[in-house]
Formats: structure tokens, C-alpha cells, sequence
């Protein structure tokens, strides 16, 4: 069966492959953060419990998902399979500050931490294996983009006071 009836045939590879954006033969982990994106806008009025409670149980969710669907693909680490990359956004964006530059900027780090792979996602997306280690390198990489998001939310606050 091919890997596109599969996403749309399998809920874990529906899931795992990002609602199809996985498939994608451009930046699949682009198109699975962008994917992310819809999803954010929704629940993002919850509040921050809620996002970190939906950040808790995709994360959790998607370490048996990404670990079965790529060993069902008998593939270590699948490029197509892009729930980290939503898990890994959503954990940039936990703080976002109100407007849409913010988002824009919160998807550009990411992306960019996720490319990069400063240490220690590096070293995580080598030696950790499985779903664990498929979900933990976007975690780290999500990690970095919060802390840098919330840097220039903070310091651009900062400096408009000063002026």
C-alpha cells in the first residue's frame, strides 16, 4: 500500500504524517509546522493551561504514534512523519504574545532551531532512538524558539519603554 493510502487509510499514520502534510515532496517538516498552524489558532483562546495540557498529551500521544508508524515503515527516523514538528511549534507558541508577528516570528525560530540543531538537539536527534527520540529533538528545538520568542518579546518591551 502506498504511503499516501496509508496516511488517509491508518488514523496512526494520518496522525504521525500530520493530516498528510508529511508527504509533502517540499520541506515536509515546513509543511507540518505550517500544518500546526490552524490547529494553534484554535485552541490557543483556551488559555495556558489548556495549551500545555494539549501540548502534554500530544507529546505523550505522539511518542507511541511516531514510533509505530516508523517502525511499521521499518525507518528510523521517517522524514514524512511530522507530529514533532506540531508538538515542537505549539511549545514555541505557549507564550506568544498577541499579534501576528509574533507568530511569525514564533514559526521562523522554530524552524530555524529545528534546521540548525544547536546543541543539544543534535545530539538528541542522534543518539536517542524510537519515538522518544523521533518527538524529543522538536521538543528541544521548541524549547529554544520560546526562550528566544520570549527574549524579543520581552526586550523589545524593554526598549520601547526606554524610547
Amino acid at each position: 500500500m502506498s504511503r499516501a493510502r496509508k496516511t488517509f487509510s491508518h488514523p496512526l499514520y494520518f496522525l504521525a504524517l500530520g493530516f498528510g502534510s508529511g508527504l509533502s515532496r517540499w520541506m515536509p517538516g515546513t509543511a507540518g509546522t505550517l500544518m500546526a498552524v490552524p490547529l494553534y489558532l484554535l485552541f490557543q483562546p483556551l488559555g495556558f493551561w489548556w495549551h500545555l495540557g494539549i501540548i502534554g498529551v500530544t507529546l505523550a500521544s505522539g511518542i507511541y504514534i511516531c514510533d509505530w508508524v516508523a517502525k511499521d515503515m521499518e525507518i528510523k527516523d521517517p522524514g514524512c512523519i511530522v507530529w514533532d514538528e506540531f508538538v515542537g511549534l505549539w511549545i514555541t507558541l505557549v507564550l506568544c504574545p498577541p499579534g501576528w508577528y509574533w507568530l511569525v516570528l514564533g514559526i521562523l525560530l522554530f524552524r530555524f532551531f529545528d534546521i540548525l540543531k544547536p546543541f543539544p538537539v543534535n545530539w538528541l536527534d542522534r543518539n536517542l532512538q524510537g519515538g522518544f527520540g523521533i518527538m524529543i529533538d522538536d521538543v528541544a528545538a521548541g524549547l529554544y524558539s520560546l526562550v528566544c520568542l520570549q527574549l524579543a518579546y520581552y526586550g523589545s518591551a524593554l526598549v520601547m519603554r526606554l524610547v
